[in-house]
């Protein structure tokens, strides 16, 4: 009988693919820093020129870059697929925020769906924390609105589906602004703010207890309730420019 002869994969190749999962599980983020060559080296138990291999195999896939004298950094760029352009034209449409809306039951009650099937005592940890953020940060949109991405994130870790977790992270910029808009209409309708955070707390709640279905329904009423605000406030926006129209009419 022959045998053939069996193959070892390169070490430098065994490294790509550890690092690779790594981002795409989310444990190495976007923009972030790798620790020093020395250091990484050690934690890998490989050889530096073997790392040093890897990382450019890495580099020429687009995966990382190095900064001169800087160190080597995860590329900001894997995820920003919504360019800055797109985001403005879609932020400027009214409209358009609300096919974000709709876009969100869906993607968010299914990330919801799946922590609560699949988050780990870690994962509960990290949301426990990004909704205490929140709240320490409510009353400034620009950084609230940073802050709940950043728990929809979380969830989306929880679901430990990293084409979830990436979908978020591409649409990063896209969904900062549109929570920065809403946030502005919300604020306007009193204890509007105590309401979002009765539901997030509601959807961790469901997905500690590893209820899908009720994560997913907390999810869905939150965004049903913001839907509904917004709406609200922009027709009594709408009426009163009526009304102001009418008023200079008359007063000509």
């Amino acid at each position: 009988m022959a045998y053939r002869r069996i193959n070892q994969p390169k070490l430098s190749d065994v490294i790509v693919k550890e690092l690779e999962k790594m981002v795409l599980e989310g444990s190495l983020k976007p923009g972030q820093k790798l620790p020093p060559e020395r250091e990484l080296a050690v934690q890998f138990e490989v050889s530096r020129p073997s790392l040093r291999e890897a990382i450019q195999k890495l580099e020429a896939k687009g995966v990382l870059t190095r900064r001169q004298g800087g160190g080597t950094y995860v590329k900001q760029q894997l995820w920003n697929s919504l360019s800055d352009p797109l985001v403005e034209l879609l932020a400027n449409n009214p409209e358009s925020q609300y096919d974000l809306l709709e876009f969100r039951h869906a993607t968010e009650g299914m990330m919801a769906y799946y922590a609560a099937l699949r988050g780990t005592d870690a994962d509960h940890a990290s949301m426990r924390r990004k909704v205490q953020i929140i709240k320490e940060v409510q009353g400034n949109h620009e950084e609230e609105s940073k802050a709940i991405v950043d728990f929809y994130g979380s969830v989306a870790e929880a679901s430990h589906n990293v084409a979830m977790l990436h979908l978020v992270l591409s649409l990063a910029p896209l969904l900062r602004r549109n929570i920065a808009e809403n946030l502005e209409l919300l604020y306007r309708r009193e204890g509007s703010s105590e309401v979002a955070n009765t539901h997030r707390e509601a959807l961790v709640e469901a997905i500690l207890k590893r209820e899908p279905e009720k994560a997913r329904q907390a999810s869905n009423d939150h965004l049903a309730y913001i839907e509904e605000v917004t709406l609200e406030v922009r027709r009594e926006d709408s009426r009163q420019q009526r009304s102001l129209r009418r008023m200079r009419n008359d007063l000509i």
